[in-house]
């Protein structure tokens, strides 16, 4: 088997998914992005195990780990992206800057009724639906 094959495609793959993470605002896409680039790097690692023609099959195994570490991955991927999005309304990665505290969020007194008038009617909606999971948290 010529190893050229597996590592152009293996290549071509890897740089499908590095446009994937680098161009998609949608978080999902992302995490898929970075399951075509390791299942790219899966095919090399099987590709130069049988070019090399290892007995212990150590790029066979390799790849075992790296399917089971990509598993979890998109396990805890997926969790947090439907929790943003439940939190949210939307899972683009733009937007998940918002979600970092500022200083500003410090220096807010917490009792201030006037710190929690918001003027943006799309802020004003993500507002409403905090205050009343507030309300129904609390008995």
């Amino acid at each position: 088997m010529h190893l050229a094959y597996p590592a152009v495609l293996a290549a071509l793959l890897f740089c499908t998914g590095l446009y994937g993470v680098l161009a998609r605002r949608n978080a999902i896409l992302v995490l898929m992005s970075v399951e075509l680039m390791l299942n790219a790097v899966n095919l090399n690692l099987v590709a130069f195990d049988v070019w090399l023609r290892d007995r212990l099959h150590s790029g066979q195994a390799l790849t075992l780990f790296t399917i089971a570490i990509a598993a979890a991955e998109i396990g805890i991927g997926l969790a947090i992206v439907l929790a943003v999005y439940r939190n949210r309304g939307s899972s683009e990665v733009d937007r998940l800057r918002d979600t970092a505290e500022t200083d500003e969020a410090e220096t807010v007194p917490a009792g201030d009724d006037e710190a929690d008038a918001v003027t943006d009617p799309e802020d004003q909606a993500t507002a409403a639906a905090g205050k009343a999971k507030k309300a129904e948290a609390t008995p």
